[in-house]
């Protein structure tokens, strides 16, 4: 049994940042922020999700680091962020304009990608005005807008209101997750990862969604329950790419295909057989690569570096 907080070694070790700094909020709260790789790279912003950390990241910084200016934040009450009595879909939208308007010079764009609740963060913070400035691009994965638990197919019934009952107690829990063991892993894997999902990638989640404090699990939980971000989808103008494993119990693949048919800039629909909720973890190497495609297609550094590049190679 073990406490360690994320994997030591390994592909999703998080790697040791360039600087670190402490965001404040529109609220006073206080938000940890880490920044990798050059600080004249092409910049992306990385938003995790529920009872996750920038630790979840940790795959996506060490690929990405090597030619992009990487920022990861920690979600209020997770990871190194202090908890903070206001939970709700405005405080994440709060916290994301606050980490942009820290990291990113006036007028610099950027790809947003967010996983889960980070996507749901991006589609509160639609029509703030620093994602309205910085955003050139966004990647939600394994996301949706609302009916979330209505959706869920953590327990294997029918849809209906005793499956709803069933999940809302489940996710909701005030339960303490303990320590990782092989029956936790078991647990985790089952609820939010593909069966396929090799042994490290599951110790390796299962590490940081024990690390949440389970009271800001709970406090998030309810939050979860009752979104409804529908209106926000509207908002997010600029490209937009989706991505889904279709073993996804937590947000199904319905919720990125009516993400895909409401968003008025959908760029692509990725849906990846027998992946689960944790795509960036489960397929590291084809999230990147969307990240890295949107980057070099939608910031205009990218692309000018990448035709220098070009005409340098030929």
């Amino acid at each position: 049994m073990s406490r360690l907080l994320h994997a030591a070694a390994g592909p999703y070790a998080p790697p040791a940042p360039a600087r670190e700094l402490t965001v404040t909020a529109a609220d006073g709260a206080r938000i940890h922020a880490e920044v990798h790789g050059p600080e004249s790279a092409p910049a992306v912003v990385l938003a995790h999700g529920w009872v996750c950390s920038t630790a979840f990241w940790a795959a996506q910084v060490r690929a990405l680091a090597a030619d992009h200016r990487v920022v990861v934040y920690d979600q209020r009450g997770h990871g190194r962020s202090p908890a903070n009595p206001v939970c709700g879909t405005e405080a994440l939208a709060d916290d994301l304009e606050a980490v942009l308007s820290a990291t990113l010079a006036p007028g610099e764009r950027a790809v947003i990608a967010g996983h889960s609740m980070g996507g749901m963060t991006v589609m509160a913070a639609a029509t703030r005005p620093a994602v309205r400035e910085h955003a050139a691009a966004v990647l939600l994965c394994s996301t949706g807008s609302s009916r979330l638990v209505a959706s869920s197919t953590v327990v294997p019934l029918g849809e209906g209101r005793v499956r709803t009952w069933l999940t809302r107690r489940i996710l909701g829990s005030r339960a303490p997750l303990g320590p990782v063991t092989p029956l936790a892993r078991r647990i985790l894997k089952y609820g939010t990862m593909g069966p396929g999902s090799a042994p490290h990638m599951v110790d390796a989640c299962a590490r940081i969604v024990h690390a949440c404090p389970r009271k800001v699990r709970h406090a998030w939980s309810e939050v979860l329950d009752l979104l409804d971000l529908d209106h926000g989808v509207r908002e997010l103008t600029m490209p937009v790419e989706v991505v889904v494993g279709t073993a996804d119990r937590l947000t199904p693949p319905v919720h990125a295909r009516s993400l895909a048919a409401a968003l008025p800039h959908c760029v692509g629909l990725t849906e990846l057989p027998g992946v689960g909720h944790m795509t960036p973890v489960e397929a590291p190497e084809l999230v990147t690569g969307k990240i890295r495609a949107l980057a070099a297609t939608h910031i205009p550094t990218a692309r000018g570096e990448r035709a220098v590049h070009a005409e340098e190679s030929a």
